[in-house]
C-alpha cells in the first residue's frame, strides 16, 4: 500500500514552521542600519543564499556587538543551511552563537526590563534554542525552552498589541499544540486553540510588514493539516511570487497538490529536487527523499513504470556515508517495500 507522506513530512513541516515562527522581529528596529541588515539577511536565508546571509549577519554582529541579533541570525543561517542541505550541524558553532546571544539578551533585560526589544531579544534567542533542540530530537528540552519563549512573546503583546509579528509564534504554537493533543480535548482543563491559532496567524497576514511571508508559511501547513488544500495552494502561490526560488514555500505547494492534483505535485517536487546547487550532487538524502515522494505520487496516478523507474534509481545508489545511512534507513526500507509491490503486478 501507498504510505502517506504527511507523517514523513512532519519533521520538515515542524522545523520549517518553528524556524519561521521564531524568525520574527516585531516592528522595524529603531536603528535603520540594523533594520536594513536584518531585512536583507533574512531574505537571503529564505532564498537559500546562505553565504551571503552569513556575510550580512557578520557585518551586523561586528557593527552592533552590543545586540544579540547578529549572533542569533548567524546561528539561524547555520541551522537553515544544514537542515536544507541535509548535512551535519556545526553544533559547537551554533551553540556558541546562541548561548552568547542569550547572555547578551539577559544582560540587556536586566538593565532595562521595561524595554520590549530587550524582552524580544530573549524570546527570539530561546525560540531558536528550542528549535535547534527539537530538530536534534531533544523534545523535552525544546518544549521547556519553547514555552518560556512563547510566554515572553505573550508578555510583549500584553504591553503592546501592535506587535503583530509576535502573533506568528503564538498562533503557530497554539494551533500545533492543540492539533497534536486533540485526543485530550475532552478534558475540562485542555483547551482546543486551533481556531484561535488560525485567527492570530490570519491577523498577522493582514497586519505584518516584511514578516507577512512568515505567517503565510505557517498557514500553508496548517491548511494542509486541516485538509484545506486549495487555501494552502493559494497562499503558497502568493509566497512564491515574492520568493520564486524558495524551497520552503515550494515544498508546501507540492505537498498541498498531493491530495488534489498529484501530477502538479510531481512537477513541484521535481522543481525542488532540481533547485539544489550542483555542489550538493554527492549528497543523496534529499535526492532519495524527493524521488521516493514522487514515486508515491506516480503510484497514486497508476503510473507504475514511472514509479518503478524512480525506485530503481534510488536502490541503485551505493556508497552512502554513515550519516546518510542513518538518516535514510527507514525510508530505504519503504522504497524497497514499494518496489516489491510494483513488481507484484
Amino acid at each position: 500500500m501507498l504510505v502517506t507522506e504527511l507523517s514523513v513530512h512532519f519533521n520538515k513541516i515542524f522545523a520549517a514552521v518553528l524556524f519561521l515562527s521564531f524568525s520574527v522581529f516585531a516592528q522595524s528596529y529603531p536603528d535603520k542600519k540594523v533594520d536594513d541588515l536584518l531585512r536583507k539577511g533574512i531574505d537571503k536565508i529564505i532564498n537559500q543564499n546562505y553565504d551571503e546571509a552569513k556575510t550580512i549577519f557578520s557585518e551586523l554582529d561586528n557593527q552592533r556587538s552590543d545586540l544579540p541579533l547578529g549572533k542569533i541570525y548567524l546561528a539561524a543561517t547555520e541551522i537553515a543551511q544544514s537542515y536544507d542541505y541535509e548535512i551535519p550541524f556545526n553544533h559547537k558553532l551554533i551553540t556558541n552563537y546562541l548561548e552568547t546571544a542569550k547572555d547578551i539578551s539577559k544582560n540587556l533585560l536586566e538593565k532595562d526590563e521595561r524595554n520590549l526589544w530587550n524582552k524580544y531579544f530573549l524570546a527570539l534567542t530561546e525560540g531558536y534554542i528550542a528549535y535547534y533542540d527539537a530538530i536534534r530530537g531533544s523534545w523535552l528540552q525544546a518544549i521547556s525552552t519553547g514555552l518560556s519563549s512563547i510566554s515572553l512573546f505573550e508578555d510583549i503583546l500584553e504591553s503592546d498589541s501592535s506587535f503583530h509579528d509576535a502573533y506568528i509564534a503564538i498562533g503557530t504554537y497554539k494551533y500545533w499544540k492543540s492539533a497534536k493533543t486533540e485526543f485530550l480535548n475532552w478534558l475540562p482543563f485542555i483547551d482546543d486553540e486551533k481556531d484561535l491559532g488560525i485567527k492570530l496567524l490570519s491577523s498577522a497576514v493582514k497586519n505584518s510588514s516584511y514578516n507577512y511571508h512568515l505567517a503565510v508559511n505557517s498557514l500553508i501547513w496548517i491548511y494542509i493539516d486541516r485538509e484545506r488544500y486549495a487555501d494552502a495552494i493559494e497562499l503558497a502561490g502568493k509566497a512564491l511570487e515574492k520568493y520564486p526560488d524558495s524551497r520552503i514555500f515550494r515544498w508546501g505547494l507540492a505537498r498541498a497538490y498531493e491530495n488534489i492534483n498529484p501530477q502538479k505535485s510531481i512537477k513541484e517536487y521535481f522543481n525542488v529536487l532540481q533547485s539544489y546547487p550542483d555542489t550538493l550532487k554527492s549528497n543523496r538524502i534529499n535526492e532519495v527523499t524527493l524521488k521516493h515522494i514522487i514515486a508515491q505520487q506516480y503510484y497514486k496516478l497508476g503510473k507504475s513504470s514511472d514509479a518503478k523507474k524512480l525506485c530503481e534509481e534510488i536502490l541503485s545508489i551505493k556508497n552512502y556515508s554513515e550519516y546518510e545511512k542513518d538518516k535514510l534507513e527507514s525510508r530505504l526500507k519503504r522504497v524497497q517495500k514499494l518496489y516489491k509491490e510494483l513488481n507484484s503486478y
